[in-house]
């Protein structure tokens, strides 16, 4: 533990967006340490139709921006300059002089169910435009979707990344004492707004696991009494049990990057093994015969190899296959048990479960199983899942003395910024989706 604390952080932003060249904002990420970049974002002006929504609007840019740990609003009491005019000049001078480095001015128009937000993004110290003439529209309900996209470009043109606050989480809500627990699979979005349920409460349901285009969900059910993978519709809510062999179980299941292939467990006579389902024809191949148990694979990012956790070494560690099957590489000799690794998004890295001395933690490792380094520790943390961007790590946490009652938290890949993801009630099992279109 104590190694990996000293371990110099990987993460650097360096590539950053320019236009012009001389225009550039850098956020400095050293030993771990980062220094909140300070900007101003004046309340967004009312171009006809309701101040509140335009404020509310900017209330969740500032929120987004903020929660990344990257950023450090400067409260608008302090702001010497007003915004009266969308086109105004930006005087400068007077952002310096409060020490703001990103300045972002908007508006908000309301025509009847049509709203329309659009943002400047202004370079300070340089005193140069980073986006001019940048607008999203949409619904009044969508609202919260408007400025999340405002967010993400300001985070992409500051960073020279892409975002991850216009994304959803789908995960299990759990209510009810813990002998009685009721399950229902719940989505929200990324910050713990606007909570919808999927699924009812009559069956256990674990795992939840988002199609590529966001679009589907799989997950396991204990509907029929046994586990067993369903396809779940989010937009119809609609769903269908993937067909698989009488007598036997499936759990831990993944879409392949194309969204075309699941792979799967499958428990049969008590041996688990990994298989691979094509959706279209539904035929399933076998990709391991240890005499073993082998769970929880996840594709990497380009499909072509398969991470997974095995405890054909006596213990659970996790190995690298083909997605094809065939012979796999251990990659974790780390001391303790690991489990659940997903891929990162971005290929370069793996996160994971590891139960060391009493403790749980989420970690992260490069594909070939280098540079392992533990971002938590606690009494229960487990089941990591990956922001779009691959710079921010959601899982679940149960602290000790809580009953059983699981709680979502998200850290990111430094190992700052650790903070929980509010629900309504105890939650487990996220999986991030894609960034919506």
């Amino acid at each position: 533990m104590t190694l990996f604390r000293s371990l110099t952080v990987f993460l650097t932003l360096l590539c950053l967006w320019a236009m012009p060249a001389h225009a550039v904002l850098k956020i400095e990420l050293t030993d771990g340490v980062i220094e909140p970049l300070p900007f101003a974002a004046p309340t967004f002006l009312s171009e006809g139709g309701d101040p509140a929504l335009a404020k509310q609007i900017s209330d969740v840019v500032i929120s987004d921006l903020q929660g990344s740990g990257l950023f450090r609003a400067i409260p608008e009491a302090a702001h010497i300059s007003k915004i009266t005019a969308f086109n105004s000049p930006v005087q400068y001078a007077d952002w310096r002089a409060i020490n703001a480095q990103a300045l972002i001015t908007g508006a908000v128009t309301v025509q009847g169910d049509r709203v329309t937000v659009k943002f400047r993004l202004f370079d300070v110290f340089t005193g140069a435009p980073l986006g001019e003439g940048l607008q999203f529209g949409g619904t009044r309900a969508s609202y919260r979707r408007l400025a999340h996209k405002v967010a993400d470009t300001v985070y992409s043109r500051i960073t020279g990344e892409s975002g991850y606050f216009d994304s959803r989480v789908v995960f299990v809500n759990e209510t009810g004492p813990k002998n009685a627990r009721q399950k229902r699979l719940a989505i929200m979005d990324y910050d713990g707004a606007g909570v919808q349920f999927l699924t009812d409460a009559s069956s256990i349901v674990l795992a939840p696991r988002f199609s590529p285009t966001g679009d589907r969900v799989l997950y396991t059910s204990y509907e029929t009494g046994f586990p067993q993978i369903y396809l779940l519709d989010v937009a119809r809510a609609g769903k269908r049990a993937l067909e698989t062999q009488n007598g036997t179980m499936t759990f831990a299941p993944r879409f392949s990057p194309d969204g075309n292939t699941v792979v799967y467990s499958l428990s049969a006579g008590g041996n688990s093994d990994i298989y691979r389902m094509d959706l279209a024809s539904g035929r399933a191949t076998r990709l391991t015969t240890a005499p073993s148990i082998e769970t929880a694979p996840s594709f990497s990012p380009d499909g072509n190899r398969i991470v997974f956790e095995s405890d054909r070494s006596g213990s659970p560690q996790l190995y690298v296959m083909s997605a094809n099957g065939g012979n796999a590489q251990r990659i974790s000799f780390g001391k303790g048990r690991y489990g659940t690794p997903v891929w990162s998004p971005r290929g370069d890295l793996v996160a994971f479960t590891k139960q060391d001395s009493g403790r749980f933690h989420i970690g992260v490792m490069r594909n070939d199983g280098t540079e392992e380094r533990l971002l938590t520790t606690s009494f229960l943390d487990e089941g990591p899942t990956w922001s779009p961007n691959g710079r921010v790590i959601m899982f679940t946490r149960e602290t000790q003395g809580a009953n059983g009652t699981a709680s979502l938290y998200s850290v990111d890949v430094s190992g700052r910024n650790l903070k929980r993801v509010g629900t309504p009630s105890a939650a487990s099992d996220p999986a991030w989706s894609p960034l919506l279109k």
